[in-house]
């Protein structure tokens, strides 16, 4: 058995890159799948569940521009048999390196540490911890543009992290992230 996390992240207002994208994810994730959102743009992830109908089970941090929620600022949930520690980043210290979220998700036992407020997206292998940005659906900071990221788990087995670009006309594709 396996199942994907759908990690978005910052959508700022682009409201036509999340509706794409929970449009795009009704034909990739199945029930045992999960999404998972790291701040910014907790209300425009709503009303996009609401235009598309799409429904999974999510797990959701706040972000600096999410003022009115009662979400948490980091969680930490296990899934598929992989601890994942979450957080927007913006109390992290993310422009001078990575150390503080490290920290945080070895200090909860994570296998995987996702994060967004950059607004690129980041994959590295962090000394076993799989440490990921998905970009972000609004305000790219790269010339990926509007990305977002599905993590394939398997019990047992190495996480591994795909991700998607969303054009302006929001078609998506798969990209390579180093």
């Amino acid at each position: 058995m396996s199942g994907k996390l759908l990690v978005l992240s910052d959508i700022h207002g682009n409201m036509p890159a999340a509706v794409a994208v929970l449009r795009w994810a009704a034909g990739e994730l199945a029930g045992s799948d999960m999404g998972v959102f790291l701040g910014d743009g907790l209300r425009e992830l709503s009303l996009a569940q609401q235009q598309t109908g799409f429904s999974c089970e999510w797990k959701k941090v706040r972000g600096n521009n999410d003022l009115i929620t009662t979400a948490p600022e980091t969680d930490v949930f296990d899934f598929m048999g992989h601890r994942f520690y979450l957080c927007h980043g913006h109390r992290h210290a993310l422009y001078n390196g990575f150390d503080k979220i490290i920290g945080g998700a070895l200090k909860a036992g994570a296998d995987a540490a996702l994060f967004g407020h950059i607004h690129v997206p980041h994959l590295e292998d962090a000394n076993g911890l799989l440490l990921a940005c998905p970009g972000s659906l609004g305000r790219a900071r790269s010339r990926a543009g509007e990305t977002f990221a599905l993590i394939d788990c398997m019990p047992e087995k190495p996480l591994s992290a795909r991700f998607w670009g969303i054009d302006p006309v929001c078609n998506i594709t798969e990209l390579t992230i180093k």
